[in-house]
């Protein structure tokens, strides 16, 4: 592995932690600068085809619509594995926990799942950015939290 390839790697790992980052703050102004301009996001839930939204506008309502439900967002970021097809192009799977906590008739209701990313990266103007997400929702868990 040279330098660059490290550097690649490093600039990816902190692509999708900045995506994380940005969720949690609901940010979404600045996390769909992370996404190509025509990106497409897909999810998967139990193996069952999901939403899809493509490009920024439509993919930063969508995610704004969904963590507005919540007053409490939180991803934790895992592993992530990359192979890059060419100086510019690359694929890769990143992994993650999300809590979501959200107000219901006196009580919070926790929700935790476990989704494994699939995505697809391009780098344009010397920037890494995501060309295609799919979001695999692996596992979901619903909690209720007395307050």
């Amino acid at each position: 592995m040279n330098t660059n390839e490290l550097t690649n790697r490093l600039e990816l790992k902190e692509l999708v932690d900045t995506f994380s980052i940005l969720a949690d703050t609901k940010d979404m102004a600045q996390q769909i600068l992370l996404f190509k301009e025509d990106a497409l996001v897909t999810s998967r839930i139990a193996d069952q085809q999901g939403n899809s939204y493509q490009g920024r506008q439509e993919i930063g309502q969508a995610f704004t619509n969904y963590l507005n439900l919540f007053h409490t967002v939180y991803h934790i970021n895992g592993q992530q594995t990359v192979t890059f097809t060419d100086d510019t192009h690359a694929t890769g799977i990143a992994y993650c926990q999300v809590v979501l906590i959200r107000d219901a008739e006196g009580k919070e209701i926790q929700l935790t799942q476990g989704v494994r990313y699939h995505d697809s990266y391009e780098k344009i103007g010397g920037k890494w950015l995501i060309a295609k997400r799919e979001s695999n929702f692996m596992w979901s868990r619903t909690d209720t939290i007395e307050k």
